[in-house]
C-alpha cells in the first residue's frame, strides 16, 4: 500500500478506506422548512416587544419612584391630603402598576403572540404530516 498525499494517512493500514458520503436528495417543497420561516422571526418580535413593554411598565414605575425618593425628598415628604405623604401614596400606587404591567403582557399575548404561535403550531403539524406522506 502506497501512500497518497491526497488522502489522509491512515491510522490503521488493515481497515478498508471510509466510502464517500451519498449525495443528500431533496424532496420538492411548497414552502421551505419551518426553521428558515419568517414566522417565527415575527413570533420572536412579537414575544420580545411584549416582554419589554410589561417590563419597562413595572420597573419604569419602580425606577421613577427610587428616583423621587432620591433626588426630590421635599416633593416624596409633601402632604397629598392631611396625613397621607406623596411618597406614600406613590409607593402604594406600585401594586396596581404591577397588575397593569401583567394585565398589558397578558392582552398582549393573547391578542398577538398566542395567535402567531398557534399558526406556527398548526403549519408545523402539516409540514409533519406532509412529511410522513412523502416517505
Amino acid at each position: 500500500m502506497s501512500y497518497d498525499p491526497s488522502q489522509p494517512y491512515p491510522t490503521y493500514p488493515w481497515q478498508p478506506p471510509p466510502s464517500p458520503p451519498e449525495p443528500v436528495t431533496r424532496s420538492p417543497r411548497h414552502r421551505s422548512p419551518l426553521g428558515h420561516h419568517s414566522d417565527l422571526r415575527i413570533l420572536r418580535s412579537a414575544y420580545r416587544w411584549q416582554r419589554r413593554t410589561a417590563t419597562l411598565t413595572a420597573l419604569g414605575y419602580f425606577t421613577l419612584f427610587l428616583v423621587l425618593s432620591a433626588c426630590a425628598p421635599s416633593f416624596m415628604a409633601s402632604s397629598v391630603t392631611d396625613g397621607l405623604p406623596t411618597g406614600l401614596l406613590l409607593a402604594l400606587l406600585q401594586l396596581p402598576v404591577t397588575w397593569l404591567a401583567i394585565a398589558v403582557y397578558e392582552h398582549t399575548a393573547r391578542r398577538y403572540v398566542d395567535p402567531l404561535a398557534d399558526r406556527i403550531r398548526k403549519q408545523s403539524e402539516v409540514d409533519a404530516r406532509r412529511e410522513a406522506g412523502a416517505r
